[in-house]
């Protein structure tokens, strides 16, 4: 097997429906693809239902995985919530991703995060480059976070948080000819900053900004020349919440997302171009993935993603959702609505999210029919509910 179809083999389970919808598209397609891209999945139903959105959404339970920043804002003593996804579930039936998620606040301006999340391929089948199988293995990543968020002051928030990753794409040590497989495993960070400019009645906008993922690069192989990036990633939110009486309220939110992950090369006329592309220094990537596609400052804009989603409360116990995602054609085509549902009773809450089938045949969404299952245990039922 390939060094490069390690990583491959989860990226192409991630984006393999979208291959024939690529094809047909006139304009070239160059999509930033990294190692452990499970770690952008949304990974709560809450945030699913609502067009994976989360940097400047409310705080909960699960804010660490969006925005270490906000979780000091929890209103709660503390909570907990646990989430469910089976995965592609339109393709396969054993691809799933699992999370928990927990803060604790010591007192009104500080709080840490602890978090999890686990993502198993099922069962797979290696090959060499001729076909031949030599082996079948379960492969599995996960990622443990420690986080800290401080209140700068009534409005503003600062977050850090240290997030080891470990990816499993052999099922353990694997020898394939010459070329010896292992775990690969990085170490990242956090930083996540966020402004709640809200009134006192509730009503106003929040503002949130992250960079995620900063870490060093996964390797497979003993081969240094052959790690490869993580999904280091530039967040940008806001939301609006509106309270229109005591029982109803609404808020809007929009996301946008870049990976600080350099693009790849498309003129491999350079028998080097990749062997650059992959010497470029982590640290130096965060900077230049503005400004390294080959096409431009017009294919730079089309690495950005879009979310927008929308909730309403009634009550404090009852939640509607949707939302939308948009990447554009040439960066993967991932572009789908989605919709969820919430509710919390005293210290528990149910959350809910669908990812509305969209496409035909061989063009269909593989990600239609995703379903997320969020269960919320609040410490002290305080308020805020989501």
């Amino acid at each position: 097997m390939r060094p490069s179809a390690l990583k491959l083999t989860a990226g192409i389970i991630l984006l393999c429906g979208f291959i024939s919808a690529l094809r047909a598209q006139v304009q070239e397609i160059n999509v930033v693809t990294t190692a452990v891209p499970f770690l952008r999945i949304s990974p709560d139903a809450r945030s699913g239902g609502m067009g994976d959105i989360g940097v400047a959404t409310s705080p909960d339970a699960s804010s660490g995985f969006w925005n270490i920043g906000k979780v000091a804002f929890n209103e709660s003593k503390g909570g907990i919530a646990a989430t469910y996804t089976p995965w592609l579930k339109d393709l396969v039936n054993d691809v799933y991703l699992a999370s928990l998620a927990g803060y604790y606040k010591f007192d009104e301006n500080q709080a840490i995060n602890m978090s999890l999340r686990y993502f198993s391929l099922g069962n797979i089948q290696f090959t060499d480059n001729l076909g031949n199988e030599w082996g079948a293995a379960k492969p599995r990543e996960f990622s443990i976070d420690l986080g800290y968020s401080r209140k700068l002051s009534d409005r503003v928030g600062l977050g850090v948080a240290l997030r080891y990753i470990n990816s499993n794409l052999t099922g353990g040590g694997v020898t394939s000819g010459s070329t010896s497989y292992k775990v690969g495993s990085s170490v990242a960070g956090d930083i996540g900053l966020y402004y709640d400019a809200k009134n006192q009645g509730g009503d106003g906008w929040a503002f949130g900004a992250t960079m995620t993922n900063l870490g060093a690069k996964v390797s497979y192989t003993d081969n240094a020349d052959m790690k490869d990036f993580i999904p280091a990633n530039l967040g940008l939110g806001t939301t609006y919440t509106k309270n229109f009486n005591d029982q109803n309220k609404i808020s809007f939110g929009i996301d946008i997302n870049k990976l600080l992950v350099p693009t790849p090369p498309t003129d491999l006329s350079d028998p080097n171009a990749i062997a650059d592309y992959r010497k470029k220094s982590v640290v130096g990537s965060w900077f230049s993935s503005f400004g390294d596609a080959p096409d431009g400052f017009s294919e730079e804009l089309k690495e950005f993603q879009i979310s927008a989603g929308v909730e309403y409360w009634y009550n404090n116990q009852f939640a509607l959702r949707a939302g939308y995602f948009w990447e554009d054609q040439t960066k993967g085509n991932r572009r789908y609505f989605t919709a969820g549902l919430g509710v919390k009773y005293n210290i528990f809450g149910l959350n809910f999210s669908y990812l509305l089938p969209s496409g035909s045949g061989v063009s269909r969404n593989p990600l239609s029919n995703t379903l997320r299952f969020s269960v919320l245990f609040d410490l002290d039922g305080g308020a805020g509910g989501e």
